[in-house]
């Protein structure tokens, strides 16, 4: 009996020592178990920050690399635009060096005509009256024609693939420019447009000189018609050569073909004035037969002020882009024929000028004097 209990009680302890340490182990075995979750949740955590952060990182990725492409593109476009501002500038800057070349070109004409104005009084201040001024068919070549007279004495630089047309009425050529484009027909299906543009010109409004007499040149004036310019002018330095006439050794004699007078210059200064005192001289131009003379100062002058204003001319047009399509001949009378016609809207013709392609014309406008049925 004794024996049996000892050994169940003994049996009881080692099962119980065994369920504790089994429970011990499943406790320690729970710690761990939530040890795991707890690393295996923060792993998560952390692989979805990562995950985060690379999102984040591809993202800004594909930012920067729109934007390097915008600014790519928009580099080229400023550049782009750029080149075309400074294509631009370039084209200007041709224009204006065109403009400046013709403005160089007339300013040029306007000095050589200023270089050739003469005065035959003593004259401070000149207002020049405001004067209407038309083509008249003449054309000039720039040198001998730039005299200074009250009247307008232009020379007009013609462009090339151009021409000058002068209507009798003045209502005809403001008709003619009012419609601006003209199409004109050649014949055999040949037609040309031409472009009818306002001719506006130069003209002096205001000169100013300061004159002083010259001692060694006069002014001979009242001088015979029938005698010729040679014989005239021979006849002259004879008679003022002579100290007995109160002249001196004559250097030299010109004739003012634009006036009709002779100036004569004198190699001595002391000359001129004892003839200007007094004034009329009887000269033998014929045998046997004198004729008297005017003597008077001559003036040496130097502009002091030129002041010019842009004139418009009532009754000339300029017509512009006229191609070289056939002789200039045949050209200029088919279109002077053209603008002839009412049904073109045109008139009676003046004067007709055509300047072809190629060539360089000089047309010479001169004061617009109108006629007995113009003026009535």
């Amino acid at each position: 009996m004794c024996d049996e209990d000892f050994s169940l009680m003994t049996d009881t302890q080692g099962s119980q020592n065994t369920l504790s340490g089994i429970l011990n182990a499943i406790s320690k075995c729970k710690v761990q178990h939530n040890q795991l979750l707890k690393e295996q949740q923060d792993l998560s955590r952390a692989r979805d920050d990562q995950e985060d952060l690379a999102k984040q990182f591809r993202q800004r990725i594909v930012k920067l690399r729109i934007s390097l492409e915008e600014d790519d593109n928009n580099q080229a476009r400023d550049v782009d635009s750029e080149r075309k501002k400074i294509a631009a500038l370039h084209d200007e800057e041709s224009r204006l060096k065109r403009e400046i070349q013709r403005a160089e070109e007339e300013l040029q004409l306007e000095e050589e005509s200023s270089h050739h104005l003469k005065q035959q009084t003593d004259v401070s201040t000149a207002a020049v009256p405001e004067k209407k001024v038309v083509f008249t068919g003449v054309t000039g070549d720039g040198a001998n024609t730039l005299n200074f007279d009250v009247k307008p004495h232009i020379v007009f630089p013609m462009e090339e693939g151009t021409a000058l047309i002068t209507f009798e009425d003045e209502e005809v050529a403001q008709k003619i420019l009012s419609l601006r484009e003209h199409k004109v027909d050649l014949g055999e299906d040949c037609a040309i447009t031409l472009e009818a543009k306002l001719v506006q010109l130069l003209v002096p409004c205001q000169v100013e000189m300061d004159t002083e007499v010259c001692s060694r040149r006069i002014l001979v004036s009242n001088l015979p018609k029938k005698v010729g310019e040679d014989r005239l002018l021979d006849k002259l330095e004879i008679h003022f050569a002579k100290r007995k006439n109160g002249g001196g050794e004559v250097d030299d004699s010109d004739m003012l073909h634009d006036s009709g007078n002779v100036v004569i210059t004198f190699t001595e200064n002391n000359i001129a004035k004892g003839l200007t005192d007094k004034q009329y001289h009887d000269v033998e131009f014929e045998k046997g037969r004198k004729h008297s003379v005017k003597v008077t100062p001559f003036l040496n002058g130097e502009i002091t002020s030129f002041q010019t204003r842009l004139s418009a001319c009532g009754r000339t047009v300029l017509l512009t882009g006229i191609p070289a399509v056939m002789e200039q001949e045949n050209l200029q009378d088919l279109l002077e024929i053209h603008f002839q016609k009412t049904s073109n809207g045109g008139g009676e013709v003046d004067a007709f000028l055509y300047n072809p392609l190629g060539q360089h014309t000089l047309a010479l406008f001169e004061e617009d004097c109108p006629t007995e049925d113009q003026s009535q």
